[in-house]
């Protein structure tokens, strides 16, 4: 992978530890909202809601909140009692509160493409709590620009790389999300290395074998990056 200027990296699942911490929320929301319903009646419930405002809300943990209030409304039939609106918002803040665990091997990663390739964060979902993570994560120091967007479309990307001032073929992005992370990069004509996570949203799964690309490389840990660009 010659001619890289600038390595990528996505935030949730790729730094730090994020999606288990989604469906442990969303365990408790089920038992607290069942009202009837199996767990997976209300999982699915919850799931088509979280899509259908996507284009309203955004991604992360306060756009969670809202949906599981409405998922509990709409199971409910507008009857959802006042405690267990305050439980769910509960649930959201005792997940936005959860400590920043790192994924094995990242910081050192870091450190040793430190200097040798302007750094960035390249995330999707809410401004405020990225930056608080970021700032939590001890990894601030490493990365040269922190971006922060609304979706990951090959537009966005787009964007990205004309404010760094780059050709497409000099960016390198990083990322547990094939659809993401991978595919919308390729498009450009970027590189991307897929490094999978154990758990991942439905919303984000891809199938790998609809990728055939030179410039694709996956790899079952982080630190395997190393040899990816050195």
């Amino acid at each position: 992978m010659d001619k890289i200027k600038v390595i990528g990296f996505d935030a949730d699942d790729t730094l730090w530890v994020n999606e288990p911490y989604f469906r442990e929320t969303e365990m408790k929301f089920c038992e607290l909202l069942t009202n009837g319903m199996s767990l997976d009646e209300v999982t699915k419930e919850l799931f088509k809601i979280e899509i259908g405002n996507i284009p309203l809300y955004g991604y992360g943990t306060k756009a969670f909140i809202l949906s599981m209030i409405e998922t509990g409304l709409k199971i409910t039939n507008g009857n959802l009692p006042a405690e267990k609106v305050q439980a769910i918002l509960e649930l959201g803040k005792e997940q936005i509160n959860k400590p920043v665990e790192l994924i094995d091997g990242v910081e050192s990663v870091l450190k040793s493409l430190f200097g040798r390739y302007r750094l960035i964060v390249a995330t999707k979902g809410d401004l405020l709590d990225q930056e608080r993570k970021l700032k939590k994560s001890g990894l601030l120091k490493y990365f040269h620009h922190i971006e922060v967007m609304s979706d990951k479309q090959e537009s966005d990307y787009e964007k990205l790389i004309k404010h760094l001032d780059i050709e497409a073929e000099e960016f390198l992005m990083v990322g547990n999300s094939l659809k993401s992370d991978i595919l919308p990069v390729l498009q450009l004509g970027g590189k991307a290395v897929h490094v999978p996570f154990h758990t991942t949203w439905e919303h984000e799964m891809v199938e790998e074998e609809e990728i055939s690309n030179s410039d694709f490389q996956k790899i079952e840990k982080i630190e395997e990056l190393i040899s990816c660009v050195l």
